[in-house]
């Protein structure tokens, strides 16, 4: 059975900015990537780095989803909305997500998730990278929100 993962626009945005959306392929062998989400990444224009990235990606899979009532009662943002929607009855799914009321979301339903900090451990954790602290400070450079102080402690959860 082949492994999904479906991911929303802002960890797509910051591993294109940051030069490791690679890093994508350590989640699953299939990564989905709802419309919406591809239309808001579009919306940024021809030259924005992450449109590009997107465009020349070709293992990434673009697909249609219907909004699920139980998500669209949390009024995210149809990217969100879209990658919860899909998620909500796909208990095997990895759901790439960093957006806080999203999260918020995932957990009451139960979906796991895994985000984009979770990329950059698994890829540790698997030998891909040699360590995740820079790249998480690049990724922040970036502009990936994520506080210092949870930032060291997954980072002591794979001993670095």
């Amino acid at each position: 059975m082949t492994q999904q993962a479906i991911i929303n626009s802002s960890p797509l945005i910051f591993l294109s900015k940051a030069g490791y959306l690679d890093l994508l392929k350590t989640t699953a062998d299939e990564i989905l990537v709802p419309q919406p989400v591809i239309m808001e990444i579009q919306r940024r224009g021809k030259q924005d780095i992450t449109a590009q990235a997107l465009a020349k990606a070709g293992w990434l899979s673009s697909i249609e989803v219907t909004p699920h009532p139980l998500i669209l009662a949390w009024d995210l943002g149809i990217g969100e909305t879209s990658v919860l929607s899909y998620a909500l009855h796909k208990p095997n799914i990895n759901v790439v997500i960093d957006d806080g009321l999203a999260r918020k979301c995932a957990e009451t339903h139960e979906i796991p998730l895994l985000g984009t900090l979770g990329i950059v451990l698994r890829a540790k954790q698997q030998g891909l990278i040699s360590a995740a602290r820079p790249i998480m400070q690049e990724l922040k450079r970036h502009g990936m929100y994520l506080k210092d102080s949870t930032l060291d402690q997954a980072l002591a959860l794979i001993g670095e």
